[in-house]
């Protein structure tokens, strides 16, 4: 499958014009590792045609995730003109999404080319797959002790006004930046954690969205530094505050005309959902635990999907594959409204191409076989009895990132979404990971069982 117009003359020149009238000096050529970070060369201005065209190689065995020996050849990048966004920091740099390319054919564990061979299948059957992630992370001191910058200190700190105006200064900067850039924030709060934050913005298409949310993280360690301070989006940094989610909103739209396919005012069950969105629904509780391997990606994220923890009591993160209404404790949720699912296991540490394509995939499957997920769970799904969940054959997530790559290696989808080398460099890496971390001594067991016996 060609995963790569070739870019047109009009489309070089308009880019190019951009870039004098704008005054941009240099270009970076940006692609994603396995951990959905960004990597660059930067390139001068003059080469920008040059750069388009596939120039930059990079040698893929000196990155995580990107599976090469030191003896291949070199991957390409190939820059999405329609990604360009200059760095609200930096005017004279302008960032450019980009695909990898293999000897001239698109390299199949390129992370956003494993997106957009789901939303090319997904647009062969007329649907557009729209995302929206709502961005939370912690904002803190970059001091000894990685204080918030708010001296308040409450036992429940959501929504605390006082605590959003003594971040103003870097928030104001952050945000005024993602609307320069076109994302539309609608809202942001101080959230459960103190130096806790989100920001809420305009869902896009799901590489647009995916590309802005790698952008995202990079521009809030940025535009943080400039104020002495730093961006966390390590999913549970503390253990008695609440983690970071990177919730997934999710809807199929109409190709041809826009229209939200997941929209019923007329669904008996009460929730807004279209039959198409509870396929969908169906087809992603169905795959969940070995979804969670990819949206919750890290040792840390299983510390975050637990039921209780935090501060306020709850943590709000799931911790069943389940869906219901607008009822948090479910794993994927149809907020208030309809027309959206919202998948609440993913994180802020997650590789977000990766994850919308396990996801788009998996919600695909379950339209293709027309699944139906029945009814809606209503209740605290954290006080439902063990009994219960066995009669309605809900299953717990994952508990462990071991227990998440058990799942993802079993299940037939993740080799199907991801290919044979990004499925293989994902298990080799995390396993690895795992294994590091089973084998660290901590000073919790060191305190427990130094002087035990």
């Amino acid at each position: 499958m060609d995963m790569k117009a070739p870019e047109t003359a009009s489309a070089v020149n308009d880019l190019k014009a951009r870039v004098a009238a704008e005054d941009v000096r240099y270009l970076m050529a940006s692609y994603v590792d396995m951990h959905g970070v960004s990597k660059t060369k930067m390139v001068p201005a003059p080469h920008l045609e040059h750069m388009l065209a596939g120039s930059e190689m990079f040698t893929g065995a000196a990155l995580d995730g990107v599976p090469q020996k030191v003896s291949d050849d070199e991957v390409a990048a190939h820059p999405d003109p329609d990604s360009f966004m200059i760095l609200p920091w930096d005017p004279s740099t302008a960032w450019l999404a980009s695909d990898l390319w293999l000897k001239d054919e698109p390299f199949e564990a390129c992370s956003r080319g494993i997106l957009k061979r789901q939303t090319a299948k997904a647009a062969e059957l007329g649907f557009r797959f729209n995302l929206g992630m709502e961005a939370e992370f912690y904002v803190l001191k970059d001091n000894a002790g990685f204080d918030p910058v708010s001296p308040r200190q409450l036992s429940k700190p959501c929504y605390d006004a006082s605590s959003v105006l003594d971040n103003m200064e870097w928030l104001k900067e952050l945000v005024g930046a993602m609307n320069g850039l076109g994302w539309d924030v609608y809202s942001f709060d101080q959230e459960d954690g103190l130096g806790q934050f989100e920001i809420d913005f305009t869902y896009a298409d799901a590489v647009k969205m995916s590309d802005r949310f790698v952008f995202l993280r990079m521009m809030a360690n940025h535009i943080a530094r400039k104020h002495g301070l730093f961006a966390s989006f390590m999913p549970k940094p503390y253990a008695n505050r609440t983690g970071s989610g990177a919730h997934f909103n999710m809807s199929l739209a109409d190709l041809a005309t826009g229209g939200n396919l997941f929209a019923d005012e007329a669904d008996p069950r009460g929730c807004g959902l279209s039959k198409l969105g509870y396929q969908f629904t169906a087809g992603v509780v169905r795959h969940l635990p070995a979804i969670c391997a990819v949206v919750a990606p890290t040792v840390n994220s299983y510390k975050r999907l637990v039921k209780q923890g935090s501060m306020s009591g709850f943590t709000w993160a799931p911790i069943f594959a389940c869906y219901g209404n607008n009822n948090r404790t479910n794993a994927v949720r149809i907020p208030l409204g309809g027309g959206r699912i919202e998948l609440r296991s993913a994180d802020s540490a997650c590789n977000p191409y990766l994850g919308a394509a396990m996801v788009l995939a998996a919600g695909l499957e379950g339209i293709a076989e027309g699944l139906d997920p029945g009814e809606p769970n209503r209740n605290n799904m954290y006080e439902v009895s063990q009994e219960e969940l066995d009669r309605r054959g809900i299953r717990q997530l994952p508990r462990t990132l071991g227990e998440a790559l058990d799942a993802f290696e079993a299940d037939p989808l993740s080799r199907k979404v991801m290919g044979d080398g990004m499925a293989d460099a994902w298990l080799a890496y995390k396993r690895d990971e795992w294994l590091s971390y089973m084998a660290h001594v901590s000073d919790w067991e060191t305190k427990r069982y130094l002087k035990f016996f």
